[in-house]
């Protein structure tokens, strides 16, 4: 179903609510929640308050979480009493925020007129709308409830996935990404497990977290009588019968339209970092190939594929990335080096590594550092690696291709 958007209008906000139990004041000493973000501003957070309506329908019945943009609550749409994730934006007069990138997506989705099954493995938008705050404008969206991120999911369980989980996670990954890559010319950016999250199977969560909300109000700082900061309450397990969900890509805060993007360092995750991202190349969808690349190591190792690659200070240090790059995948094409200038300080003429002094080539390999499988299961397992993690961004398989790979299959 496509995601049906209304017009954007400043919201009226019902500011009565009903008396709540007695709940935990938190000292105001202490930071919680988005307080403890770097460069948190005050201001720029809309102050949401557990019983607010918002737009005429949306009943705020607990908060689900934050992140440096935004802040998310589960509301009731008091028209069908159907319960919803309301994501409200942070205000950055000067900036667009990463929900304001993610309205302009799903504005983009809702003219797609596709029958591809990939479209159902999008977190679906359901409505939008803003709110006006002294800072500014708020994009607010009303989107599909989940129950918690892969990333969630591991914590509980911290064992790597076995092979059937991660070709069934794969397969409906690679399902999305075909959709949005072939029908949406959208480029997600950001594949990482805090932005797959499994889908709800146990519609009675959504009512028992707002009974347990009613019950055991949530503890909470009450900055003054405008801005409170209430901590964020997780669903309950999902009932033996239902079971977790399956996963549903979502987050769409730093994607990007079209086929190919101007050069620029400042998408993907460092550790997930296409070399096309790295060289300030222009780039495509392939990005999110290389992307899925690593993701799979995560997953399925336990551990990142790029994860030492930061000085000892915690800063990015695309020296060292590129030579274990060199290690893992081998040396660069000429054809690739010959499509920037930026590779002169690591590659000469021939594809060659050169910046000795800032990084040497470690000694490592795929076969190497892949600790599960063996003989022709690892062989199989590690040519459907290789096939993502290609210099050139055209020998990449897509989407669609790595569907077809006889080890997905």
């Amino acid at each position: 179903m496509a995601p049906r958007l209304s017009a954007l209008k400043a919201a009226i906000r019902k500011t009565a609510r009903p008396p709540s139990r007695s709940f935990l004041k938190l000292p105001l000493e202490t930071p919680i929640e988005e307080e403890t973000l770097p460069y948190y501003d005050t201001q720029q957070f809309y102050p949401v308050h557990i019983g607010d309506e918002f737009d005429g329908r949306y009943r705020v019945t607990g908060k689900l979480g934050f992140g440096a943009y935004s802040t998310s609550w589960l509301c009731q749409d008091l028209r069908n009493q159907r319960y919803a994730v309301l994501k409200v934006s942070t205000s950055l007069q000067k900036f667009p925020t990463a929900t304001d990138r993610e309205f302009k997506i799903y504005e983009h989705l809702g003219k797609v007129n596709s029958a591809h099954p990939g479209q159902s493995l999008v977190r679906e938008l359901y409505d939008s709308f803003e709110l006006q705050s002294d800072a500014g404008k708020h994009q607010c969206l009303v989107v599909q409830p989940m129950h918690m991120t892969l990333l969630e999911m591991m914590r509980l369980n911290p064992r790597p996935f076995d092979l059937p989980l991660l070709k069934m996670t794969l397969r409906r990954l690679l399902l999305a990404l075909d959709f949005l890559h072939t029908e949406a010319d959208i480029i997600h950016t950001d594949l990482k497990t805090d932005n797959l999250m499994l889908s709800l199977e146990d519609n009675t969560m959504l009512a028992d977290f707002v009974d347990e909300e009613a019950r055991h109000p949530i503890p909470r700082k009450i900055i003054d009588e405008s801005r409170t900061i209430y901590l964020s309450r997780q669903f309950r397990k999902p009932s033996r019968r239902k079971g977790f969900g399956l996963p549903i890509l979502c987050d769409f805060g730093e994607a990007r339209i079209g086929k190919t993007q101007k050069s620029g360092p400042f998408v993907q995750p460092h550790i997930y970092r296409a070399p096309e991202i790295i060289f300030e190349m222009p780039w495509g969808s392939a990005v999110d190939i290389w992307n899925l690349g690593a993701l799979i190591w995560d997953l399925f190792e336990g551990r990142h594929l790029f994860g030492d690659i930061f000085d000892d200070n915690g800063k990015h240090d695309a020296f060292v990335h590129l030579a274990l790059m060199v290690a893992l995948i081998g040396p660069p094409p000429v054809d690739f080096v010959q499509r920037s200038e930026t590779t002169e300080q690591c590659f000469d003429h021939n594809g060659t590594w050169i910046a000795h002094q800032d990084a040497a080539v470690p000694l490592t390999s795929l076969e190497s550092q892949e600790k599960r499988l063996s003989g022709p299961e690892k062989e199989s397992f590690l040519r459907f690696i290789r096939s993502m993690l290609k210099w050139l961004p055209e020998e990449r398989k897509t989407a669609r291709e790595l569907l077809e790979d006889p080890w997905l299959l």
